[in-house]
């Protein structure tokens, strides 16, 4: 039997398991668009309003699943609109598999309508990428595709399509029976190359005596600080993580992409670390003997000056991806490998009574935070018509919508104020419970990932924190919720201003504030979302807002997305917060 490519490529990626894809149609994928047609009862095609939307949707479905998360776009534009959603994905370490197509072979080099070098320019932002050049090798490289990006540190990759290959016949691909049938006995599966590459990522990188000489550089720290990162949720090493911390009895400070990945009601959680961290942990990072980074990069928004950086500190830096190692930061001991192994043998190396002398040190900075918390409660009262009443503040918003939604929900953010402020303030107990941009910052990508974690987790609930200024990016993504029905809770931040950068425009530009107000420049937010037919309320007090959450509710439970708009004031501020280049405890309150 002949195989179109187009057969071969759905064909293929059912075998991997995949049953959503995200995409936007285009002349040079209609081929593949018609085999889909005929296989939409095994793998569902979600239409978006926009690639980038596309690409985002499949990051929040891997990011929320830790599956790959696929996305198809048509050629030249269609795929140089992927580009940001694919280097959000590679930043934050994300399996993305993203199919593009591309004009036929004997067109490519040409200047051909719509034709553009996407291999080329996506070549720092992914883990790998392929041009498909003959169909006999289309299924190989979706297999091998899945390898790469979730093997190791996961990362997107690309696979560009031509469109003459697409309906290229391959008489060979009968043997796709034969894959279908062998899918579960893997070792018959996959080629013998496709075989090198499971036994590259399953191979140790690390050995007992790695394991040791980090057990005593622990054994003797008086002051042992945990520093946990993205890769703790990416490898599914909370548990782990969580005995590691209780067998030392030491804090634990989180990265933004390590949120979830240790509950943040633990005694022991001191929270955000860095630029806009807690009290408790840019000062147990300066006061700390040993570091113990988990899965952690060391990104500048985590440790300010480097000259500055945990001075005090040894440090050990266990990581999957050995370029990691000593980038930004000279590790004492690093072992390089899967966090959750690592963490399994190395608990085993160690006391079952350590003593550590942080003493009351982290309960009191826990105190000093919830005293500026107390105070700044007391300066958004504010009098109104000789009525007491208590304006919206993040706080309140972000604390009662996590009451009302409960444990399970998978909160998704856009970039800015909103993002940090949701990081600060939600209670998240679970891993794969936050999804946002962080090494990018990638304004924009809220709506979309929102939607990818809702088709992912449909029983969750999902609300997005987006901002004024980033909903204006990802808006129309509205109608892809409505379209699929997908009950969504939207709380849009506004305070009519870029808040973030209006934030550093007064602190460290003399209250500069140039084009960053986006005031009397429209929309109406609540008459946009009703012309997508979403439920939408605006509110300004705390009373107002507990009343539309309760009616959002109701709605959500209808299959309905809904649309929170909170007003808030232009220069409610994002604290504490270091100067960039600062130490740690130097902090803005």
């Amino acid at each position: 039997m002949s195989y179109t490519g187009a057969r071969i490529l759905v064909e293929t990626l059912i075998e991997n398991g995949v049953d959503t894809i995200f995409g936007y149609p285009g002349g040079a994928v209609l081929n593949i668009y018609d085999e889909l047609y005929k296989y939409k009862d095994k793998i569902r095609h979600i239409l978006v309003s926009h690639e980038q939307h596309a690409v985002h949707a499949a990051d929040g479905y891997a990011r929320s699943t830790g599956r790959a998360g696929v996305c198809l776009a048509t050629s030249g534009p269609g795929a140089t609109n992927l580009v940001t959603g694919i280097a959000a994905a590679f930043s934050d370490s994300v399996p993305v598999i993203a199919i593009t197509g591309n004009a036929g072979i004997p067109l490519l080099g040409k200047d051909s309508f719509q034709e553009v070098d996407i291999t080329g320019i996506t070549m720092p932002i992914v883990k790998h990428n392929w041009i498909v050049e003959d169909v006999n090798d289309l299924a190989q490289i979706v297999r091998e595709a899945f390898i790469v990006a979730l093997s190791g540190r996961p990362g997107p990759v690309l696979i560009d399509i031509p469109k003459d290959i697409s309906f290229a016949l391959c008489a060979e691909q009968g043997k796709m029976e034969e894959g279908r049938a062998l899918a579960a006995t893997k070792d018959l599966y996959f080629n013998e190359r496709e075989k090198r590459l499971i036994d590259r990522t399953k191979r140790e990188t690390f050995n007992d005596d790695d394991i040791n000489r980090a057990a005593a550089l622990i054994k003797s720290a008086k002051r042992p600080l945990l520093y946990v990162g993205g890769g703790a949720v990416n490898s599914g090493a909370d548990s782990e993580v969580k005995i590691l911390a209780e067998l030392l009895d030491a804090p634990v400070a989180l990265s933004l992409m390590g949120m979830g990945a240790f509950p943040s009601g633990h005694r022991l959680c001191t929270g955000l670390i860095g630029m806009h961290g807690t009290i408790a942990s840019n000062k147990a990072v300066q006061k700390a003997d040993l570091l113990i980074a988990l899965g952690a990069r060391f990104s500048d928004r985590v440790t300010g000056g480097l000259e500055h950086f945990a001075k005090k500190a040894r440090i050990i830096h266990i990581d999957i991806d050995p370029a990691e190692i000593n980038k930004n930061i000279s590790a004492d001991e690093f072992i390089i490998g899967d966090l959750k192994k690592i963490l399994n043998k190395l608990v085993k190396k160690l006391p079952k009574n350590f003593i550590n002398e942080w003493n009351s040190d982290i309960d009191n900075w826990k105190d000093e935070e919830k005293k500026r918390k107390r105070k700044k409660k007391k300066e958004h009262t504010v009098k109104r018509t000789s009525i007491e009443k208590e304006i919206l503040n993040p706080e309140f918003i972000i604390i009662e919508t996590a009451k009302v939604l409960g444990d399970k929900t998978i909160v998704v953010t856009d970039v800015g104020q909103h993002q940090i402020w949701t990081a600060q303030y939600f209670p998240f107990k679970n891993p794969r419970s936050f999804l946002s941009s962080g090494g990018m910052g990638a304004m924009g990508y809220g709506m979309g990932a929102a939607v990818g974690a809702k088709i992912a987790k449909s029983s969750s609930p999902v609300v997005l924190f987006t901002g004024d200024g980033s909903f204006r990016m990802d808006s129309a993504e509205m109608a892809t919720l409505v379209k699929y029905a997908l009950p969504v809770l939207i709380i849009v931040f506004n305070n009519q201003t870029l808040g973030m950068l209006r934030q550093w425009q007064n602190i460290f530009y003399n209250a500069n504030y140039y084009e960053t107000g986006l005031d009397n420049r429209g929309p109406d937010f609540i008459k946009l979302a009703q012309a997508y037919d979403v439920p939408a309320f605006r509110v300004t007090e705390k009373e107002a807002f507990l009343d539309a959450l309760g009616k959002g509710i109701n709605f959500l439970a209808e299959k309905k997305p809904v649309l929170i708009e909170v007003i808030i004031d232009k220069d409610e501020r994002v604290v504490p917060i270091v100067p960039s280049g600062k130490p740690l405890d130097e902090q803005i309150m």
